[in-house]
This record gives C-alpha cells, sequence and structure tokens, in this order.
C-alpha cells in the first residue's frame, strides 16, 4: 500500500506538466516571429500608425488639451500639432514616443474665440494627420457645488419626474378588465422592444468613438448575451416570476437606457450646445412618461406599498441623474457602452418575462371565455370541449388586442422620440 502512495503526486504533476507544454512551445513560436518577421522582415513596409482622438477639452481661456490613444500597432510619436490649419506650440504629459494602447494629453497654447468652430489635429513624426473638432468654442464646465446640483435638476427633470408621472396611472389600470390588462402588457412589450433598440443604436454611437482595439459592437453584443444570462441564472429556479420582480426588472432596464439620455444631455452642455441640450432636455421629458406605465403594468394584481413605487421611480429614473454627471464633468465612452450593453440585455430579459406573462393572461382569459361557454349550456360535449378550450387558448396568444397593443407601444415611442431626434 505504502509504495504506490506517490502515484497521485505524479498523476497530478503529469497533467500539469501536459497543461504547462503547449504554452511554452507557443511562447518559443511567438518569440520566433517577434525576432524573424517570421522570415518576412525584406517585405516590410512603412509602419502603420493610427491614434484615436479622445475628448478635447477647453479647461481655461487660450488653452486646449486633447486626449489621444495610440491605437496603432506600433509606437508613434506626435511631432506637430495643427490648430485649424495653422501649426502651434504644444507640450505632452507623456514626451517622446508614446507605445501601443498608450495614452498622451496634448497642451494647446491657443487664443481660441468663444463660440468658434475648432478643429485641432495632432502630426506624427511621419505626416499623418488625426483630426478632431470643438462645435462651440466654451470653456468646459469645472466641478462645483452649484453646477453639479444644476445638472443633478436637469437628471430629476429628465428621468425621475416623468416616470412618476407615469405611473400615476397604476390607479386606472387596476380598473381595466383581464382583456384591457392584455392590451397594457403588449403595450408594455411594445416599448421596451423600442427601447431596446434605441439602446442598441445608442450603443453604437458610443462604441464608435472607441478606438479599434475595444472592438465596439461585438463588445456590446456579448455584454448584452452576457446580460440576458445572468438575469436568467438569476431568475430560472423560480417557476413562476413574480410580479414585483418583473416591474424591478422594468426599471433596471429602464434606466440604464435614461444613463444613455443624460449622458447625452450633459455632454451637450459640456461642449457649449446649451441650446441642444435644452431641446434634449424637454424632448426626453416627454418621452419618458411612457415609461412608468410599463413599469406598473405587471403589479395590477397586487398592492405594493407606496415606497415600492418609490423605489421603482428612483431605480428607472435616477441614472438619468448620474448620466448628466458623467456626461457633463468627465464623459467616458467606454463605461457609456459598458451601461449601455447592460441595459441593452436587461430589456431583452424583460421582454421576455413580460411576453410570457402576456401568454399567461391571454391563455387564462380564453380559458374563461371557454368556461363560460360551457356554463351556458354545451354541456353535453364532454371532453371535446376542454380539447377545444385548450386549442383555443394556445392558437389566441396573438390576437387584435395584443398586436394593438404592442403596435400602440411602438407608436408612442417612436413619434415621441420625433422630440429627441435631429
Amino acid at each position: 500500500m505504502s509504495a504506490s502512495a506517490p502515484a497521485p503526486a505524479r498523476s497530478a504533476s503529469s497533467l500539469w506538466g501536459l497543461a504547462i507544454l503547449p504554452i511554452l512551445l507557443l511562447g518559443a513560436v511567438l518569440a520566433y516571429l517577434v525576432a524573424t518577421g517570421g522570415g518576412l522582415k525584406e517585405l516590410k513596409g512603412p509602419p502603420i500608425e493610427q491614434i484615436s482622438i479622445g475628448r478635447i477639452t477647453l479647461p481655461e481661456r487660450g488653452v486646449i488639451k486633447m486626449n489621444i490613444i495610440n491605437d496603432g500597432p506600433e509606437a508613434i510619436t506626435i511631432a506637430q500639432v495643427l490648430v485649424d490649419d495653422a501649426f502651434w506650440n504644444f507640450t505632452s504629459d507623456k514626451p517622446g514616443p508614446i507605445p501601443r494602447l498608450g495614452r498622451a494629453t496634448l497642451t494647446i497654447p491657443y487664443p481660441w474665440v468663444q463660440d468658434d468652430t475648432l478643429v485641432v489635429a495632432a502630426v506624427s513624426s511621419l505626416g499623418a494627420i488625426f483630426e478632431g473638432e470643438i462645435p462651440v468654442a466654451t470653456v468646459t464646465p469645472k466641478a462645483s457645488s452649484s453646477l453639479f446640483a444644476r445638472f443633478g435638476l436637469v437628471g430629476l427633470y429628465v428621468g425621475v419626474v416623468p416616470v412618476l408621472l407615469g405611473m400615476m396611472w397604476y390607479p386606472l389600470l387596476r380598473r381595466l378588465s383581464d382583456n384591457a390588462m392584455n392590451f397594457i402588457l403588449s403595450l408594455t412589450v411594445g416599448l421596451l422592444v423600442y427601447l431596446a433598440i434605441g439602446t442598441y443604436l445608442d450603443a453604437q454611437e458610443f462604441a464608435a468613438e472607441l478606438p479599434a482595439f475595444w472592438q465596439g459592437t461585438p463588445a456590446i453584443l456579448l455584454i448584452a448575451a452576457l446580460s440576458v444570462g445572468l438575469l436568467f441564472a438569476v431568475s430560472g429556479r423560480r417557476s413562476e416570476t413574480k410580479p414585483l420582480s418583473v416591474s424591478y426588472r422594468i426599471a433596471t432596464g429602464i434606466g440604464l437606457h435614461n444613463l444613455g439620455e443624460g449622458l447625452a444631455i450633459g455632454a451637450a452642455f459640456a461642449l457649449g450646445q446649451a441650446a441642444l441640450g435644452t431641446f434634449l432636455i424637454l424632448g426626453f421629458t416627454l418621452h419618458n412618461i411612457t415609461e412608468g406605465v410599463g413599469i406598473v403594468a405587471p403589479l395590477t394584481k397586487k398592492r405594493p406599498p407606496l415606497s415600492q413605487f418609490a423605489l421603482l421611480a428612483l431605480l428607472a429614473g435616477g441614472p438619468a441623474i448620474l448620466g448628466t454627471w458623467i456626461g457633463g464633468f468627465a464623459f467616458n465612452p467606454v463605461l457609456a457602452t459598458v451601461f449601455l450593453a447592460v441595459g441593452l440585455g436587461a430589456i431583452l430579459q424583460v421582454v421576455w418575462e413580460v411576453g410570457r406573462m402576456v401568454i399567461r393572461n391571454t391563455q387564462k382569459v380564453a380559458a374563461e371565455e371557454d368556461s363560460g361557454a360551457v356554463g351556458a349550456g354545451v354541456l353535453g360535449t364532454g371532453g371535446g370541449v376542454a380539447v377545444a378550450g385548450a386549442s383555443k387558448a394556445s392558437a389566441s396568444v396573438m390576437n387584435w388586442t395584443n398586436l394593438a397593443g404592442f403596435t400602440v407601444g411602438v407608436a408612442l415611442m417612436y413619434f415621441t422620440a420625433f422630440l429627441v431626434k435631429f
């Protein structure tokens, strides 16, 4: 017995060896390729240069700051800077070559004029030109308690207030018939489908500002898919979803969508486009009132305390406040893309949950109609009535009521979006 004891240890060490050997061989192959260029060094062309222009700010009068990221495969050196086609002096916080994925901030002393449009370009040592634009020249807002509070109020008006107003239709929804509630639930599905499409397009817009190595579109789809999977894993053990849980998920998805709206508003004011910012505030406020209906629709058979409604409104509308702060003071397209991708996944998962509720309620109404027909005198058919009832219940999920509700939900979001599209 004692002689065979070391066998497990030898087995474990051999497993580790089998796991590490391919990695060591891969390292040797990569080292050879780096050293020899794959045996094709004589075919090497000029270096490939590519940088991504990040945020361009105007921290004070006569100063421009431009953030850049080396998005190319090789190190790059910024040799000159152009402002409106004229060369200007500049300093860099990281002088010398910028390595791949490296960042640098260029400071340019330039006497810019209020409200002018500025085109700023970085010129590499090989002459490649990379441009960025400031649509309206104005001093970039600096964080202060007063401005912080005002941006927060804007987010409150855009997010929390309209959602609360929409939730005030809850008492009316409780008085509706089962068929009318199916209409409202289908309307909620329409709202969510539109929000899912809008959230995806917003995420794509922010992803377009990312360096290529972030792989914006695949990142959006992967993060959304992971979010859907996580939410299904969390709720998968429950045989029937609780209405309050569905409402919280709806509010979460809507909240992440509203975060993107806050980012757009804050960024507009930070870039000096106050007219656009005001336009977005008014449009999003009117656009978002329908979201409150979708949040409370699953709760019509329950009567949760008022505190739950307050939490739902804060969850759905509060992110607009956070988005306004981020967009106004420290816009980050990476975070914006990630948040919106998570929001897309959350909305898609909720579409599934609310769709299940529509199916169950529709089948329940159909079954009640069948049982009513039986009670009215169709008693001699025996088991055939039950079969016919079940068939009708399953066949009537996509009926005129549900289709009309879905269409109205999409139409409400589509036509109120006229107020924010330009």
